[in-house]
């Protein structure tokens, strides 16, 4: 089974200079909690989160108002590619210790987002488990 098979397709995406307010209303309106940031040519940049805005922006008192996805982006952004196999995918997630990853088509572009509740709707418990429990560990 491959990573397409069970993502997130099409999923919201906003640019380097998306306004902080603008990514916020993506995450409500499509009940997610991370966005890819992409170039021009839909290759993805970076993600922001909505932990990256409170940890980034607010909890350290940036202008929010003025801010935008730049500001707060995680960046590079860790991908997969829409043919990889599922289990390369659980490991990707596993080592960099990330609940979601954007994948990306053979040209590099973003074609899907793959997440934990992905991998648990499509009834991979065993996959889900092990990506929770390492993404779960505490920082040394």
């Amino acid at each position: 089974m491959n990573v397409q098979s069970v993502m997130t397709a099409n999923p919201a995406c906003c640019t380097p200079k998306t306004p902080l307010r603008d990514v916020a209303k993506m995450m409500v309106q499509h009940d997610c909690g991370q966005i890819p940031v992409v170039d021009e040519a839909g290759a993805p940049l970076g993600v922001i989160t909505d932990r990256d805005i409170t940890v980034r922006m607010v909890a350290t008192g940036r202008d929010t108002l003025h801010g935008c996805a730049a500001d707060a982006m995680s960046s590079p952004a860790q991908t997969i590619r829409s043919d990889s196999p599922l289990k390369d995918a659980v490991c990707l997630m596993e080592a960099s210790k990330i609940r979601r990853v954007p994948v990306v088509d053979t040209h590099g572009r973003l074609s899907g987002m793959l997440s934990i509740a992905d991998l648990a709707l499509n009834g991979k418990t065993e996959a889900t488990a092990e990506v929770v429990r390492e993404v779960s560990e505490p920082k040394h």
